[in-house]
């Protein structure tokens, strides 16, 4: 006997096609799922089925090969007209499964127990249900197992929804913000191409180095499922390469960054520093071709309780400093801001060896720690 349609079913379709679960690849959770119903009701069947317009889909199962059937041979069809689960000791005894193909065909079904789910809003998706070849009755245990289960399932599944449609928001808000971040980084670079000014020059040049250092900490962000930490090495390398790209062939970038999430307003802070230190030491540590290298390295304290975070060049440090500017003296005073704001200790010095800046900050902002990356 072949189901009545459901009273709401164009509604219950819609719902059905909206979580996005229909033909989707196997899926751990839900296969542990029907593993954990067949063996706690001891029976050898086990299926998530999804009742759609012509078929029933298995989304997950174990003792059935077929990965659906046609609603002829569907029993869960009848289930999902119900409001609770539905139990039938002896398929051949009862009008809705007596004729059922699974019932009198090779299958040899003789016992079925399903309990629907449903939507926050009463909307019956399908049913989670054990079958057997032979007559039995579940005990009071096994049916309470089955309804906890398909509760469970039912918000399973609608949590996977949700998490599509965040992950969907997100890449939205994503392309906008990329999308902003170049805008104003192509207008900088417009009045950067117009200007002779070396002063200005410079100006812009470092406002540059802060909208790609926010550039990439958004796309570290975006990448990482928690919401506002990042791990630091990554971002540090992405910050670094941009300079690398336009720094000469004489001078080298070599980093050492230990594996440390923090808070994205503490990323951003090192990051800036970094850039900012990088980008000086570039343009003023190895003047006529001089090689040398620029070093980056951060690295806990024994207990973990510590990060230091130095920036050091080989390059004439106190020897020929440099003239300053008032740009460069701006990025010196932003330095020690932003090392001011995570709380660390700052310096920044002119040695015979190259410039250091050593930084030292708590680490009561990590999330986790591992081993070093370079």
């Amino acid at each position: 006997m072949r189901a009545q349609l459901h009273p709401k079913q164009s509604e219950r379709l819609a719902h059905l096609r909206e979580l996005g679960i229909l033909d989707t690849e196997a899926e751990s959770q839900f296969d542990e799922v029907v593993d954990l119903a067949s063996k706690i009701c001891e029976v050898p069947i086990s299926l998530i089925s999804l009742v759609d317009e012509t078929r029933q889909w298995f989304k997950a199962r174990v003792g059935l090969d077929a990965p659906e059937t046609d609603l002829d041979r569907s029993i869960c069809s009848h289930v999902i007209l119900q409001h609770d689960l539905v139990e039938i000791a002896d398929t051949t005894r009862d009008v809705r499964t007596a004729d059922n193909p699974l019932v009198v065909g090779d299958e040899h079904i003789r016992f079925y127990a399903g309990v629907p789910l449903l939507s926050d809003g009463g909307l019956p998706i399908g049913t989670l249900c054990v079958l057997d070849t032979e007559p039995r009755v579940l005990t009071d245990l096994q049916r309470t197992t089955l309804r906890v289960l398909g509760g469970q399932l039912m918000r399973q599944i609608e949590l996977r929804l949700a998490l599509h449609q965040a992950e969907v928001l997100r890449g939205e808000i994503d392309h906008r913000v990329k999308n902003s971040l170049q805008t104003v980084l192509s207008v900088v670079r417009m009045y950067k191409s117009r200007v002779d000014n070396a002063v200005a020059i410079e100006a812009l040049s470092a406002v540059e180095r802060r909208i790609d250092a926010v550039a990439m900490l958004h796309q570290e962000l975006y990448q990482t499922s928690q919401s506002d930490r990042v791990a630091l090495a990554p971002y540090l390398v992405r910050v670094a390469s941009l300079l690398e790209a336009s720094a000469p062939s004489n001078v080298r970038l070599d980093m050492n960054v230990c594996a440390v999430q923090v808070v994205s307003s503490t990323a951003a802070n090192i990051g800036m520093i970094v850039s900012e230190f990088t980008a000086n030491a570039i343009k003023h540590a190895f003047p006529d071709g001089r090689r040398g290298t620029v070093t980056i390295s951060a690295e806990l304290s024994a207990d973990g309780a510590t990060l230091q975070v130095h920036c050091r060049d080989d390059g004439i440090g106190n020897a020929n400093p440099a003239e300053e500017n008032e740009v460069t003296r701006l990025g010196q005073r932003l330095m020690q801001a932003a090392a001011l704001q995570i709380g660390a200790e700052f310096t920044l010095e002119a040695q015979s060896d190259g410039y250091h800046l050593l930084m030292k900050m708590p680490m009561r902002a990590a999330s986790s720690v591992g081993q070093a990356a370079e």
